[in-house]
């Protein structure tokens, strides 16, 4: 069973951004919506990916990390092609959709995989930030934050960009205890080595060394 984290933030907070120190054997970026990466180095991705596409390459445990970029385009895409129905069903569907990507991403992995969902943030109408869905309906069917174990929340003061690791009641942000500090850097590779770090997962480097 592999680890999810759910990175959320608005446009522009510094999600995708955060993955600019992984090297390019470290991580496969899905990117949902096919936008160009917001840095320079290569890392590897798939443009455009399906569901069943994104499924598929969980499944293949290639690497020890994945990034799902904006991954509330996958709900917002599916709404689209069923923008004509009628009927409350297909919001259980979406709903049911989505919570099975996510059940690939824990089941489908090994136990020293690292699934990161990056999603777009909204706010609820008591005033608290939320992950976007596509509404009422999809909230009732489906609450995303309750989902994971762990929950950053991308945020900037000026040119700082960060990561707020627990909530101060306004937002949903989780972590284990003692896994971070309440505000860290905006960079998910020290995040990756944190996790690691708790749950004592070796990486590859670590197990060349013992071998050796």
């Amino acid at each position: 069973m592999g680890i999810v984290c759910l990175v959320m933030g608005a446009s522009g907070s510094g999600k995708s951004t955060s993955l600019r120190n992984f090297d390019e054997n470290e991580i496969e970026v899905l990117n949902v919506a096919g936008k160009p990466l917001p840095f320079r180095k290569h890392l590897k991705t798939a443009n455009n990916p399906t569901y069943d596409n994104i499924k598929a390459t969980l499944k293949a445990n290639r690497v020890k990390a994945y990034a799902i970029d904006d991954s509330q385009y996958l709900m917002a895409f599916e709404s689209f092609e069923h923008a004509k129905e009628t009927g409350y069903g297909k919001f259980t569907n979406m709903a049911l959709n989505f919570k099975s990507l996510i059940d690939c991403a824990i089941r489908n992995t090994s136990p020293d995989t690292i699934v990161y969902f990056l999603h777009h943030t909204e706010l609820a109408e008591d005033g608290r930030v939320k992950a976007k869905t596509l509404g009422k309906m999809l909230d009732n069917q489906l609450t995303v934050e309750g989902l994971f174990s762990i929950v950053l929340l991308c945020q900037t003061e000026g040119s700082e960009h960060f990561f707020i690791t627990n909530s101060d009641g306004s937002n949903p942000a989780k972590s284990p205890m003692e896994m971070f500090e309440m505000r860290i850097p905006n960079d998910l590779k020290e995040v990756d080595t944190a996790i690691r770090d708790y749950y004592g997962i070796e990486t590859k480097k670590e197990k060349k060394k013992e071998d050796k």
